[in-house]
């Protein structure tokens, strides 16, 4: 089929790719440069980049307006097909090609419905992740899903670690529903159970509440980093922690917000088991060991994570 794909972060990358090995994608849609790095130099999203190796035409747009419809509405795709773009389509584009938009989302909906699918799915707890391939429609993730697949995650595994899995995975998902679209042979079913919301993250939510469990505590390490990254207060400073996880040796217990070296291995305590802190960034300085942080610190008196 003739298709328009939408997308601007490195994990439509797969998807793209897969569409592009077996249909003809008109034109792909993305977010306008950005500016990166210290010296904000305007840079392409990778959507682009990766459009631009393939020798598929870009469209750069900030939002889905009358401009950018009339651009895309010219090229008689198909269908579109959107992964992670960053904004909303409505009509009189959701309508334009003949089969309408098919989205690319990463949950089992209608768990999750929203921007920070993965990230809220791993702060909450949850055992099963995956994605669920499913038709545009006016309302917030709502439409009848084609596909949907549970992912096996890594017990450990970070936001950006989990969401490159499921790209890849969602790809091939992607790439089947297509076909089927293609054949004639795709059914959508309506999504059933009752919708959680997923939004977008902010600097708040990774704020660590050391009076928690360590499950919770963790669990919330893991759906925030790296974006908007974990961290916790040690005297009214922020402390930004990059790596963590369980400590394997059981035989500390310190109180919650304690902060304890044993074995050359730091531990902040929770209301069960501690959390290992492997490296941190302090506030106005690089990363570093969070062992050699704590070092420059323990002859203060009673130092407190939290604090």
């Amino acid at each position: 089929m003739r298709l328009v794909f939408a997308g601007t972060p490195a994990v439509a990358i797969p998807t793209l790719q897969a569409l592009a090995r077996t249909h003809e994608i008109a034109a792909v849609v993305t977010r306008p440069d950005a500016p990166l790095g210290r010296k904000r130099v305007l840079t392409p999203s990778p959507v682009a980049q990766a459009a631009d190796e393939l020798g598929i035409p870009v469209i750069k747009a900030a939002r889905l307006d009358d401009e950018a419809t009339a651009a895309i509405t010219t090229l008689d795709a198909q269908l579109g097909v959107i992964v992670a773009y960053g904004g909303l389509v409505r009509e009189p584009l959701l309508s334009a090609p003949a089969h309408g938009w098919i989205n690319l989302h990463f949950s089992l909906l209608p768990r999750w419905r929203g921007a920070a699918p993965v990230q809220r799915a791993l702060i909450a707890g949850d055992a099963e992740l995956g994605v669920s391939v499913f038709q545009l429609v006016p309302a917030l993730d709502a439409g009848d899903v084609f596909a949907m697949q549970a992912v096996e995650i890594p017990a450990d595994a970070t936001a950006d670690t989990a969401l490159d899995i499921l790209a890849h995975d969602g790809a091939a998902v992607t790439a089947e529903v297509v076909d089927s679209i293609a054949t004639g042979s795709a059914i959508a079913t309506p999504q059933a159970g009752e919708p959680t919301a997923a939004a977008k993250l902010s600097l708040d939510d990774g704020l660590l509440d050391w009076s928690e469990p360590l499950e919770r505590v963790y669990a919330r390490f893991r759906g925030v980093t790296p974006e908007p990254g974990a961290h916790t207060s040690i005297d009214g400073a922020r402390l930004k922690i990059l790596d963590a996880g369980r400590p394997t040796d059981g035989a500390a217990s310190p109180a919650p917000g304690e902060i304890v070296a044993i074995k050359g291995a730091l531990l902040i305590g929770t209301a069960t088991a501690p959390l290992e802190v492997r490296r941190v960034q302090p506030a106005g300085k690089g990363a570093m060991n969070a062992a050699d942080w704590w070092r420059g610190l323990r002859e203060q008196q009673n130092v407190r994570a939290g604090s």
